[in-house]
């Protein structure tokens, strides 16, 4: 699959760097005392971490169906992702705050400052060139959209997730090396605990708006309108078929959709002319759109159609 390829590109990468950092910061936040440093990197750690689940993630929305999940595995993923955006708000989000407060209430002078600026240096270039393969990669699909509009109807969460990670990232290593330029220079290590809680406010912002677009995913997104819009035009040339009732599409993975299509077939036609108009309809829907892993057709007239959305509305 295409966009899972891309994904594991971009997570590949972010793990590798992201995994190296961590141990660079953590040896710095130990000999300089920050509290900035240390929150930089118990922030790689987590984004290790997330890394790590989105590829287990990824793995297990690729396995086959069974009889427990007649659907298969996909949404696998959108719940692994929806855990990532969770642990950057309780992990990132919540040691750096507490970090930050910790260092306000009793301060810590930083000494040798120098490590940190070295190690901050190195970090914005392993956190840049991941940064910039995710950008790459997320261009690919992104088309004329906005950022923020292709995020939310992409339905690939780890080519958003690890971009927006890496964002956060080189905003936290930004407000990481002013803390500690402020605070060596101006002699008030107070502002290197400032600086923490401002990581700390970076990241809960950025695990808000992840969690709630992961969400939408795992509740349940539709395809795409053009999709819908070609599925519907697939049906509706079909010999036989009077019109084109109901459609409902459900992303189940970024490559896995579920269609279920109700059809008004015209009279005159048997039973036997139906199930291969019914046959033909899925077989050119999957060809035209290889994401689309299962059709249901039903038969149903668009009167019995309307009756029931009578009833529905009564009930209502």
């Amino acid at each position: 699959m295409a966009a899972g390829s891309a994904s594991r590109k971009v997570i590949y990468a972010a793990l590798a760097g992201n995994l190296m950092i961590a141990l660079t910061k953590f040896a710095a936040a130990g000999w300089t005392g920050s509290s900035a440093m240390l929150s930089e990197g118990v922030h790689s750690v987590v984004d290790t971490s997330n890394q790590m689940l989105l590829l287990y993630g990824i793995h297990q929305s690729s396995k086959p169906r069974d009889d427990d999940h007649p659907l298969g595995h996909g949404r696998e993923l959108y719940f692994w992702s929806f855990i990532v955006a969770l642990l950057i708000f309780s992990l990132g989000a919540g040691v750096s705050f507490y970090e930050g407060i910790a260092h306000i209430r009793e301060p810590v002078h930083i000494k040798d400052p120098f490590v940190n600026y070295i190690v901050l240096g190195i970090s914005f270039v392993f956190e840049g060139v991941t940064f910039l393969i995710a950008l790459k990669e997320f261009n690919k699909t992104r088309g004329p959209l906005g950022y923020f509009e292709a995020v939310h109807v992409s339905k690939d969460p780890p080519s958003f997730l690890v971009l927006f990670e890496d964002s956060a990232a080189l905003i936290g290593i930004v407000i990481a090396f002013v803390g500690t330029l402020a605070a060596s220079q101006l002699g008030m290590p107070v502002l290197d605990g400032l600086a923490s809680i401002g990581i700390g406010i970076v990241l809960a912002a950025t695990a808000i708006f992840l969690a709630r677009e992961s969400k939408g995913l795992l509740i349940g997104e539709g395809a795409r309108g053009r999709t819908n819009r070609s599925i519907r035009e697939i049906a509706s040339r079909c010999n036989g078929v009077e019109s084109v009732n109901d459609l409902v599409t459900v992303h189940l993975a970024p490559d896995q959709v579920v269609a279920a299509i109700s059809l008004e077939f015209k009279d005159p036609l048997t039973t036997p002319e139906i199930e291969r108009a019914v046959s033909t309809i899925e077989q050119q829907i999957r060809q035209a759109h290889p994401e689309v892993v299962s059709v249901f057709v039903k038969p149903q007239s668009s009167t019995t159609r309307e009756q029931r959305n009578l009833i529905a509305g009564a009930s209502a």
